[in-house]
């Protein structure tokens, strides 16, 4: 199930805002096409980033290495520190424990992103 309380991209991430704070994860879909994640490199504290940087890293028993965007314009407040010796919390858990990054936004207006309705037509049309 796709959680309604999110917004969500094209890339697979979602992204969940509070005040102009915005926390951001792999979707299930997202996790389900990376398989079994067993590394994980979370971006510095403090770090700016622009939307489309990539700003996380994740290893994958399918994949060497791959991005995970950032979906929006921000500065790096918090990482989540348990993914280094867990890295598979994003597997089990991706809208919950599985969140990878949170950004300071300017403005946490998510409206241009989907909503769960809309991404969840998205994926039925990538059959």
């Amino acid at each position: 199930m796709i959680p309604a309380d999110r917004r969500y991209t094209r890339d697979h991430t979602w992204l969940q805002a509070a005040n102009n704070i915005v926390t951001v994860g792999i979707t299930d879909h997202g996790q389900e096409q990376l398989a079994d994640i067993v590394f994980v490199d979370l971006p510095d504290v403090g770090r700016k980033v622009k939307a489309g940087d990539s700003l996380a890293l994740v290893e994958t028993t399918k994949t060497p290495q791959a991005g995970v965007p950032c979906p929006i314009t921000g500065t790096v407040l918090e990482v989540n520190e348990e993914l280094v010796p867990h890295p598979e919390k994003i597997n089990e858990s991706p809208y919950e424990e599985g969140w990878i990054f949170r950004l300071k936004v300017s403005n946490a207006d998510l409206s241009r992103f989907m909503d769960a309705a809309a991404y969840e037509a998205f994926l039925a049309q990538k059959g």
